[in-house]
């Protein structure tokens, strides 16, 4: 098999050996791909910077039998600004380990790839509210993969008016009458609601392009949780780093 060209960003980095590397990688047409990096933990490696946790560059691959081999690469972002920070290296490693239960080889990625590589920019580059971009990060995951919660009307009666509750068991918005008989729903302000169908009708690079009050934050932040975990079906938990 001949070089394959691929843009891709490291997802996790384990040593191999005194001198190798295995990666994680997600590129947008391979999916997420196993590769090694032979030689990238010496000093000189020109993969010495390819390789490691959250660079996105562009690749130049190998495949033997099953194992994808880096030949070069050319970094394109490091995020540098989250490598220096542990508190925004923490987010990154969480959303980073979302992303791996997500993804799979050989399938299209792009539309992730897109989300995850805006999400970093934004924990790098700005200074929004850290719980704040994860529950955006959450909510617009969760629509890529099928899961998008009904926003138009109240998923009970069809009204379109007063769509005050979020029922997680109904996968959706709530009139303030069906809402109240729903014990799973969330009450949310008026802001929550027009936020969570922002973030599910925008384009990814737009997602992260409005501002919310701080209560209503919390609400998003909660109903993100909840819904993800439900989706996923697992127990997302942050490890601290300090």
């Amino acid at each position: 098999m001949g070089t394959i060209k691929t843009k891709g960003v490291i997802l996790v980095e384990r040593n191999m050996g005194d001198f190798d590397k295995m990666l994680t990688m997600l590129t947008p047409g391979l999916g997420k791909i196993s590769c090694a990096a032979r030689g990238a933990k010496k000093f000189r490696s020109s993969l010495l910077v390819g390789s490691q946790f959250l660079c996105f560059g562009e690749y130049i691959l190998y495949k033997t039998n099953s194992t994808y081999y880096i030949n070069s690469c050319e970094p394109i972002e490091v995020f540098y600004n989250i490598r220096k920070d542990l508190r925004k290296l923490e987010y990154a490693s969480f959303i980073s380990k979302i992303i791996i239960d997500v993804t799979n080889e050989n399938e299209n990625s792009y539309r992730i790839l897109q989300l995850y590589l805006n999400t970093l920019y934004m924990i790098s580059e700005t200074d929004k509210d850290l719980d704040f971009i994860l529950s955006i990060f959450k909510i617009k995951l969760i629509s890529i993969l099928g899961f998008t919660p009904n926003v138009r009307w109240c998923t009970n009666c069809n009204s379109k008016e007063k769509l005050e509750f979020f029922s997680l068991k109904e996968n959706g918005f709530k009139c303030n009458i069906c809402g109240k008989q729903d014990t799973s729903a969330i009450h949310i302000q008026s802001s929550t609601e027009k936020a969570i169908k922002y973030i599910i009708m925008s384009p990814p690079k737009k997602v992260f392009s409005f501002n919310i009050g701080e209560e209503a934050i919390k609400e998003l932040e909660l109903i993100a949780k909840l819904y993800l975990n439900d989706k996923l079906e697992k127990d997302y938990k942050m490890d601290k780093m300090f």
